[in-house]
């Protein structure tokens, strides 16, 4: 499949995408609420809003995006003009997650259109409403060479990771993040991998604790906890630990009530499995607020787990649920020894007044991105690279650097004819001396 197309048509086409979601919202608000029990509040914060927005921004800039950009000549090549033409990968998969199933599918097609792409995109499996709400738009968009929407289950991306492409985005777990790689290493394709990991979020003796707990609840519990920036992991310094978990469990509580259960803002686990997985990392006496689970609606209450051993289950791998476990600190050095013992986490979070220490945080340890003070917030900025880092991620987008992602960098000079100068040409003979002093001053 593959698909040329100018920059008046991605544009045209961009902005019937952008009519068609807008008219579709309530719909697409439905599904996600069908699929999950996404507050709709949520969904429009995280889904359709971000989309509407990230179209918007895309369809302003996608003129100036698409420009060959003039870049300063080296004097060796003297006269010439020298630029950076932005060309399209040609084929482009996109295997999209179920967490924020429709933001997640969405932003990425839209880069990788803007950028001149033909796309085919796998939406998940276990979003079974907005899959097929996503279908229907792209369907009534897009023509079919230009952007398809293939439905389906594992079998189905298997199918999709033995064919060939010149670009794969895909989003997800490191483990199938992992297999996604191999795959493209067949046809040594470029790929994106949008991944995940333990994020630890630090709490010094410092910090607004009150604050503090209100932002961490708001960003760990968000969508169920099942977010792949949200904070996986607190640790909080032993002064202000017994405090700080006051606050976190009032803070819970205002959000969700006495019972979240009833609450319309919290949503439920995608599934059975995933429920199931969640509850087999909770040791009850550990627990020290939360724990309530009804399997038939998959909830999973808001759940503080108290000082796991990091050999416990709930510390090996990414949580992705509404699981926090609370971990305390005395020094720097325990910092290192607990976050250097996993991979390079995808978010990092500080809580702090102490400048010096917020900055000693960021420059010791190696993440995707992160926040001071607050929680996934940095998500939000399409001027911020969005991406990972080792086993969180290969590579990175939002705004501009989203068209980047699905653009191949063609490198430009164009030598002028009204000088050749003949030192670089054979026969060389007494050139080498002269040619050394030469180099020295470029």
């Amino acid at each position: 499949m593959e698909f040329k197309t100018n920059i008046q048509f991605r544009t045209e086409t961009l902005k019937r995408l952008l009519f068609s979601i807008q008219e579709n919202e309530d719909r697409i608000i439905q599904a996600l609420y069908n699929d999950f029990k996404k507050p709709a509040f949520e969904a429009v914060l995280t889904e359709t809003n971000y989309v509407i927005s990230d179209l918007k921004n895309t369809i302003k800039n996608i003129k100036c995006w698409s420009k060959p950009k003039k870049v300063l000549p080296s004097l060796l090549n003297f006269p010439s003009k020298d630029y950076i033409y932005s060309e399209p990968y040609g084929k482009v998969l996109i295997i999209a997650p179920w967490n924020y199933p429709f933001q997640l599918a969405l932003c990425p097609l839209i880069a990788a259109v803007v950028a001149g792409n033909s796309v085919v995109l796998k939406p998940s499996e276990l979003t079974p409403h907005t899959s097929r709400i996503i279908a229907e738009i792209i369907s009534n968009v897009f023509d079919k060479n230009h952007v398809e929407v293939i439905e389906g289950g594992v079998e189905v991306s298997q199918n999709l990771l033995s064919q060939r492409w010149d670009y794969i985005f895909f989003t997800g777990s490191v483990a199938v993040g992992k297999i996604v790689a191999k795959a493209a290493a067949e046809y040594l394709t470029p790929i994106t991998l949008e991944l995940g990991g333990k994020n630890p979020c630090i709490i010094d003796e410092t910090a607004n604790l009150k604050l503090a707990a209100k932002r961490i609840v708001w960003g760990k519990f968000i969508n169920a906890g099942q977010t792949c920036i949200a904070p996986d992991y607190l640790l909080v310094h032993d002064s202000v630990k017994l405090e700080f978990t006051e606050h976190l469990k009032q803070e819970i509580t205002n959000a969700y009530g006495e019972n979240p259960e009833l609450s319309p803002d919290y949503t439920r686990i995608i599934n059975t499995k995933n429920w199931e997985r969640l509850l087999n990392l909770i040791e009850p006496e550990k627990v020290i607020f939360g724990g309530q689970s009804n399997k038939e609606n998959c909830f999973l209450a808001p759940t503080l787990i108290d000082e796991p051993s990091l050999e416990s289950e709930v510390m090996k791998d990414e949580i992705f649920g509404p699981l926090l476990p609370i971990l305390s600190y005395q020094n720097t050095v325990d910092l290192k020894n607990i976050i250097t013992k996993y991979e390079k986490p995808l978010s990092l979070y500080v809580f702090t007044t102490n400048n010096y220490f917020a900055e000693e945080m960021i420059q010791k340890f190696s993440f995707g991105g992160g926040c001071i003070n607050d929680t996934v917030i940095h998500f939000s900025n399409n001027r911020l690279p969005f991406g990972g880092v080792g086993h969180s991620g290969i590579g990175a987008y939002h705004g501009k650097l989203s068209f980047d992602t699905f653009s191949h960098k063609k490198s430009i000079v164009k030598k002028a004819n009204w000088l050749d100068l003949p030192m670089r040409y054979a026969p060389y003979n007494d050139k080498l001396k002269t040619i050394k002093k030469l180099l020295k001053w470029l």
